[in-house]
């Protein structure tokens, strides 16, 4: 039933098999030896066949709904009243292994062929009583590359200000489903129409109309900037999703008219804002860190050239490296086209092996003290000072490297 019918149909490979029968759940508990009553209150039963977990549910309706996303209660019931209730005309359709047929009640298969998503009945209901439908109706639009029925839309649209009622936790979930799907671009494009962008990425919303100056961005305003930069991208991870859509986030409050439009400092405030956008949408503390560094390091790639060989080889180690310079070569192909320092850098990493861009520090904390220098803040300064010298080549051995901490004394406060 579900989702897995309807890719089956689409001649997709399931992600997993819904499981839907008349027995009631204590009836299903008594046919194996194995069971998990997950949801019995609901009638959902987990059945473990040679340590296989399958969710059996009893066919049901819901009672009510009091929270905008929990049913109060379910009575059991027949396939077909199971299938109305659900959220789209997609996801209700059922198979019969037995008879091998398709049991459709809502006229999902006719929207599957027309590729569009359709709320099953009176769309504001289904809405009503689950306001996180909203977003899933533009996820599963986005994902299969689907179309949103009018009135489907108009709901939503008409409905939007109500997500907020939804844990930030589900929102997150939808929006990485949603944006690390093979369509990015068409996410963003229907929350916009949706009107659910302006409510649950309401910076996202304000890059509109924010103008960009031609010579570096004729594709238009950051927001259409952003969405074609989006295009390019297809199942991305997550760090590279969202790096690529917040990347100029901190356009609009920065956005100034001097000599030209300017941006001073968009990558830095960019950055703080990113930082809270995704402590808001509760991600996790590294996927956070990560995403904030592809924000905040985005602009360096204009100085790759210029760089002196110890900056160039730190900037190289960053951690989020390789995905921060796709998101450098989207963003150009999304604007004025250049990808020369990215060829650059490229060449770069063809040339310099691994421990030529992060070599072994040559001295250690230990080593700086036994020359006489102090503990305390100046034995950084004296490793950091080695490690710029390393990088560009000046200092190749630990004899090296001591002989010149040695005669900079003078530089540096000794004990």
């Amino acid at each position: 039933m579900g989702g897995c019918v309807r890719d089956l149909l689409l001649k997709k490979k399931p992600k997993d098999f819904d499981i839907a029968t008349n027995a009631r759940p204590q009836v299903i508990q008594s046919l194996f030896p194995k069971t998990v009553p997950v949801g019995i209150q609901f009638g959902v039963v987990l059945v473990l066949v040679d340590g296989e977990p399958f969710e059996v549910a009893t066919f049901r309706a819901d009672k009510g709904y009091q929270d905008g996303r929990r049913p109060t209660g379910v009575r059991f019931t027949d396939a077909k009243e199971d299938a109305l209730r659900r959220d789209f005309t997609v996801n209700g359709l059922f198979y019969d292994p037995i008879a091998r047929k398709v049991l459709d009640w809502v006229g999902g298969q006719k929207d599957l062929k027309r590729r569009v998503i359709r709320a099953i009945g009176d769309p504001k209901k289904r809405f009503t009583e689950d306001k996180l439908r909203m977003l899933r109706a533009v996820r599963f639009a986005s994902v299969l590359g689907f179309k949103i029925e009018p009135k489907t839309s108009a709901a939503a649209k008409k409905m939007a200000k109500s997500i907020q009622v939804v844990s930030q936790e589900r929102v997150r979930d939808e929006l990485v489903k949603m944006f690390t799907g093979p369509h990015p671009a068409l996410a963003m494009t229907l929350l916009d129409k949706s009107g659910l962008l302006k409510e649950v990425l309401p910076e996202v919303h304000k890059m509109k109309g924010v103008n960009q100056p031609r010579e570096f961005h004729p594709e238009g305003d950051v927001f259409v900037h952003t969405r074609i930069l989006l295009e390019q991208l297809k199942n991305p991870d997550v760090v590279l999703a969202f790096g690529a859509l917040l990347h100029d986030i901190g356009k609009p409050p920065t956005y100034t008219r001097q000599d030209r439009i300017r941006f001073n400092g968009h990558d830095r405030v960019g950055a703080a804002m990113a930082s809270r956008i995704l402590e808001r949408l509760r991600f996790p503390n590294d996927l956070k860190d990560k995403i904030t560094a592809c924000v905040e390091g985005h602009m360096r790639f204009k100085d790759v050239k210029a760089m002196r060989e110890s900056t160039l080889k730190k900037f190289m180690q960053r951690e989020t490296f390789d995905t921060e310079l796709e998101q450098h070569r989207i963003d150009c192909l999304a604007s004025h086209g250049d990808l020369s320092n990215w060829r650059f850098l490229k060449k770069k990493l063809k040339t310099l092996t691994r421990d030529q861009i992060k070599p072994a520090p040559l001295l250690t904390g230990h080593d700086v003290m036994g020359l006489g220098y102090t503990e305390g803040p100046v034995i950084g300064q004296i490793l950091r000072a080695v490690e710029e010298l390393q990088l560009d080549g000046q200092l190749k051995t630990k004899e090296e490297a001591a002989e010149w901490a040695q005669k900079s004394a003078s530089s540096f406060k000794k004990a």
